[in-house]
């Protein structure tokens, strides 16, 4: 089926040659076509250009975007959207003071989603992240990777990847599923934390490897939570089994997650509050995506990550939304672009690229996802009409997409 879009008010973010990933000032550009068509084959990207240069053919489709522009779809690479329940009470907790390690500490926190997740049932919990995943369709996201960690049981885990497994095989979102069993540690493992590890390894990892549940593993490597050595064994255990690792890095501290990920390959390292020299400089001798969480940032009213100082050293940036119960609940990638802008200082173009085509590196998609480039696939959203790219960030809390292509075919 040959479907094409044709007067563009602009299409954003175009590639002649497709890119993995953008670095340090290369950020700052980003291609456009004005007064654009777009041709879609079958889910694949056909062609574009002008539409002057538009050649007379026949079409099983046709829409219109005057006045409208054409994005390349989001890409999410972190998210938490499987939970059971919100956490709202602990929202207020915050606003009296007190900190995420001292809720987490008492039982709140990752523990407290953790005990109504082991009650759920594996089809309350697919319900549920069904309708989550809708949502951020519609605000113009195509692609999101999902975590487990809110079991902490060898069989939660399980049933969160197994669920995950589901969404992939039911939602046209591009969705990756990452294992990460050491997200927090379980109240009767308090003081035998290297007995939980062992639990880890030696439990979960296997058997997700053998039901094929997850293509990622993940740690929470910080203060308070998985110390680097304890990291280490677990990224190895899950290297034996073609798990690569995304960490959770550097959120509370410099911990030595951006090292310890460096070293054992990481695909990302999420967060990133804490960045000094040290891990700009490990960065640098790696392919490994550096990934901020501004929702999280926000939400917790945490210091923010040295974005700037990170892309002017030459390295390239990710921007994910972190969507969780507890301190990211929401999923809009919009917004996360404002935060981009206004909180970090980005501009509009470095935030279309951390949420984009780096976002899709961080979740291993950007070969065919986060840009606007023959042959990829084709994830995209129409805006209402808007005056120009810019007004995506500045434009914040409403909803700007119109329509919604995802593989090809118009699903909003």
């Amino acid at each position: 089926m040959k479907t094409l879009i044709k007067n563009i008010k602009e299409l954003v973010q175009v590639e002649e040659t497709p890119r993995l990933k953008v670095c340090g000032k290369d950020m700052a550009s980003i291609k456009t076509i004005k007064n654009a068509y777009l041709i879609i084959d079958g889910d694949k990207i056909l062609s574009f250009g002008t539409m002057d240069s538009l050649q007379e053919q026949t079409f099983d489709k046709e829409i219109d975007a005057t006045g409208r522009m054409v994005f390349p779809s989001f890409c999410d690479s972190h998210t938490h959207l499987i939970y059971a329940g919100s956490r709202e009470i602990e929202y207020i907790d915050k606003i009296k003071g007190l900190s995420y390690e001292e809720i987490a500490q008492r039982g709140g926190g990752i523990l407290n989603s953790a005990k109504r997740l082991q009650q759920a049932t594996e089809d309350e919990l697919y319900d549920d992240a069904m309708q989550r995943l809708n949502e951020i369709i519609a605000y113009g996201t195509g692609a999101v990777e999902i975590k487990s960690g809110y079991g902490l049981t060898t069989e939660a885990e399980m049933k969160m990847l197994r669920v995950i497994r589901r969404l992939k095989e039911n939602s046209p979102l591009t969705i990756k599923s990452t294992l990460l069993g050491a997200h927090g540690v379980p109240m009767e493992y308090r003081g035998r934390q290297g007995e939980f590890v062992d639990v880890v390894i030696n439990e979960m990892i296997p058997q997700a490897a053998a039901e094929g549940l997850a293509d990622y593993i993940d740690v929470f490597c910080d203060k308070g939570f998985f110390t680097v050595d304890e990291t280490a064994r677990m990224l190895e255990a899950g290297a034996k089994y073609g798990m690569r690792p995304k960490i959770h890095a550097n959120e509370m501290a410099c911990s030595g997650g951006v090292q310890v990920g460096v070293k054992y390959n990481a695909l990302s390292c999420d967060h990133l509050e804490f960045v000094e020299d040290a891990e700009i400089e490990a960065f640098l001798n790696s392919e490994c995506m550096p990934t901020v969480l501004p929702g999280a940032a926000f939400f917790l009213n945490m210091q923010l990550s040295p974005v700037r100082k990170m892309m002017n050293a030459g390295l390239p940036v990710a921007m994910a939304s972190d969507f969780n119960p507890g301190s990211s609940p929401s999923g809009n990638m919009q917004l996360i672009m404002s935060f981009a802008c206004v909180n970090y200082r980005m501009t509009p173009e470095e935030a279309i690229n951390a949420t984009t085509i780096n976002s899709g590196y961080a979740m291993g998609v950007s070969d065919v996802l986060g840009s606007i480039a023959v042959g990829k696939k084709a994830n995209l959203y129409i805006t209402k009409p808007i005056p120009s790219y810019e007004y995506m960030p500045y434009s914040y809390g409403n909803n700007k997409v119109e329509t919604v292509v995802l593989n090809g075919k118009v699903i909003k």
